[in-house]
């Protein structure tokens, strides 16, 4: 029986009476095991992992945000709490990516909550770490926003996630036993040898992070490059980075929108890891400026998270990830983006896919991060740990899975039809 003043369950625990919700959301065969507030469970009691219901604010959480976001929001302000085995949890979005009910089943699952006492207040906020952007999608205003949320939170946070190479992009592993470290210096060895990088040439880093791409360029190939960023902080650890390296003298870092660069001609353009931030309405704007910069025989790396083909073009809108990781983030399919750039002028040379490569570097992350909990915590707060570590590790599952994908596209800008390559693929 319900008592109707209060809205508490007096005649079964929680778990019996939330059993038929959670059977229609995941089905009846739980991988895993579900406590919740009161002390009762549902799944089997040698689960590899425990999903810990805290309060009943979580389901007014799911209630109030049917799918991803509501139980986003709920684990990252601690509502919901995962023990043992994440990827064990995650495996349930492999059969029930979008957890649909329904009209008719929201409807049910909200008159459950309130039996279960969580909604007497409908109105719940956000966590603080959900970002809220203003304005129009891509104008530079708003997409400097999207950056700042992501990346200007802590350099030291950042430190402890990807290790001593700064680089926050897919890395290239020799084998799945190589370091973390000795994988992104292969990764930033293959792109300076894809673009043919010859002393004395310049070179745009578009989305230059921590500046490491382009030391290992200046270092070690000897040209000059000019990176760009949107991160105030990610621009001024790179300066220092690039003195520190004795490269100081020929890498130039600006806080700067790449729709602002005009400095052109460059001999060769890279751009890894910042194309997700690029919307799809931007695409033939964003290659034919970057085309403009190179000249003639002018090489361009692109190297981008893509998507299989008839899957969204951008995430969704009230989605975990575009809500507390990627605001307005967009992922395009590899042929359509080779598509746009051949209608841009570029000739495509080379495609090559990493996604295995990205599984990899996620998990090295995902480790780095609980690794290195406590101090994580103390630089950003356990709302954004929290966020990192569900947003890593799901990342790593769908690279494995095949549901996101990751390509480096390699173009020139032809010259008469001369490329300026020469006539074998040697990387």
């Amino acid at each position: 029986m319900i008592d109707g003043s209060r809205g508490i369950l007096r005649s079964m625990e929680v778990a019996e009476a939330l059993a038929p919700l959670v059977n229609r959301l995941v089905g009846t065969d739980l991988p895993f095991r579900i406590r919740f507030w009161d002390g009762s469970a549902i799944g089997p009691t040698g689960a590899p992992a425990t999903i810990v219901v805290r309060t009943p604010r979580a389901l007014r959480r799911v209630a109030t945000a049917p799918g991803e976001l509501g139980l986003g929001r709920a684990y990252v302000s601690g509502e919901i709490d995962l023990e043992g085995e994440l990827q064990s949890v995650l495996a349930i979005g492999d059969r029930r990516p979008e957890f649909r009910l329904g009209p008719a089943g929201w409807a049910r699952a909200a008159r459950t909550a309130i039996a279960a006492g969580a909604l007497h207040s409908w109105f719940l906020p956000p966590p603080p770490e959900e970002a809220r952007l203003r304005g129009r999608r891509h104008t530079r205003e708003r997409d400097a926003a999207a950056i700042s949320h992501h990346y200007d939170i802590s350099n030291d946070f950042y430190r402890l996630v990807l290790g001593p190479t700064m680089t926050y992009s897919c890395a290239y592993f020799a084998s799945p036993e190589s370091s973390l470290e000795d994988a992104q210096t292969d990764k930033h060895g293959l792109i300076c040898r894809k673009l043919r990088l010859q002393d004395g040439e310049r070179m745009l880093d578009v989305g230059c992070g921590w500046g490491t791409l382009a030391i290992h360029a200046a270092s070690r190939h000897g040209v000059s490059v000019v990176g760009v960023t949107l991160s105030q902080k990610q621009a001024e650890l790179a300066a220092k980075r690039a003195a520190e390296a004795g490269v100081g003298d020929r890498v130039e870092i600006r806080v700067q929108d790449e729709r602002d660069v005009d400095d052109g001609p460059f001999d060769a353009i890279a751009s890894v890891g910042m194309f997700e931030h690029v919307g799809a309405e931007r695409l033939a704007e964003y290659f034919g400026h970057l085309y403009s910069l190179l000249r003639p025989q002018g090489r361009l790396l692109n190297h981008g998270i893509s998507r299989p083909p008839g899957k969204r073009t951008r995430f969704v809108r009230r989605g975990f990830i575009d809500r507390y990781v990627f605001p307005d983030g967009e992922l395009h399919e590899v042929g359509a983006v080779a598509s746009v750039m051949q209608r841009a002028g570029f000739e495509v040379r080379d495609l090559e896919s990493l996604r295995e490569h990205y599984a990899l570097t996620l998990r090295r992350w995902v480790a780095n991060l609980e690794a290195n909990q406590t101090e994580a915590v103390a630089l950003v707060g356990e709302g954004r740990y929290r966020v990192w570590r569900l947003y890593m590790a799901a990342a790593a599952r769908n690279f494995d899975r095949g549901r996101t994908q990751v390509h480096q596209i390699l173009a020139i800008r032809s010259d008469g039809g001369r490329s300026g390559l020469p006539l074998r693929r040697a990387v």
